[in-house]
């Protein structure tokens, strides 16, 4: 099994390009007893505004703003470079165009607010344009877990759905966690802006 036994879990996902969050839900799953599953709370943590905007694109799950995700308001802590900027995705997928969005030059982070993720909260996606990639995590206390990539373009562009580890975060916790996003710049100068997670577990 990847990164060795089943106890070392936690360990594996401090190792970027390793541990996938799908692998580590099915792996938290496999070790989970019937006692446990019961802690897994299938409502929403809140109560923000749903929408669909992700429709265009053939996508009509129901999702929500992210802490901040449209940075409109500098609420995400920017590190090595990262910074909000004049500008937005051209599509109004929070209902109107923005002013601000998140530049993040290679080797650059920012990271979200803290917010509530249980069973129900299973994917993020947002917007990118520019060059390079941004590579996609979420932190629970000291533990960083990889999510995905996603690839800029000229042009605005959502990225594939991503998974997270919501369901592995909220079971370790009795049934909720809060964590933060993390986005880091992996390469070129990504532009990112309304960044959304789906709370009805796509289904």
């Amino acid at each position: 099994m990847l990164c060795g036994a089943r106890r070392k879990l936690l360990n594996c996902a401090r190792k970027p390009g390793i541990a996938s969050a799908s692998w580590l839900a099915a792996a938290f799953a496999l070790q989970a007893s019937p006692a446990r599953a019961d802690l897994l709370n299938l409502g929403t943590c809140n109560t923000s505004v749903l929408s669909q905007p992700f429709a265009p694109w053939g996508d009509v799950a129901s999702y929500e703003l992210s802490p901040g995700g449209d940075f409109e308001q500098p609420s995400w802590a920017l590190h090595g470079g990262a910074q909000r900027a004049p500008g937005s995705e051209s599509y109004a997928a929070t209902g109107k165009v923005g002013n601000w969005l998140l530049m993040l030059p290679a080797g650059s982070w920012a990271q979200s607010p803290l917010t509530c993720v249980d069973a129900a909260y299973p994917t993020i996606r947002f917007f990118i344009a520019g060059t390079g990639s941004v590579a996609v995590s979420l932190v629970y206390g000291n533990v960083e877990i990889p999510a995905g990539i996603a690839v800029a373009g000229s042009t605005w562009f959502p990225t594939p759905v991503t998974l997270t580890a919501s369901a592995v975060f909220a079971a370790a916790s009795g049934g909720v966690a809060q964590v933060s996003l993390r986005l880091t710049g992996v390469s070129g100068e990504p532009q990112v802006d309304d960044v959304f997670i789906d709370p009805w577990n796509r289904g």
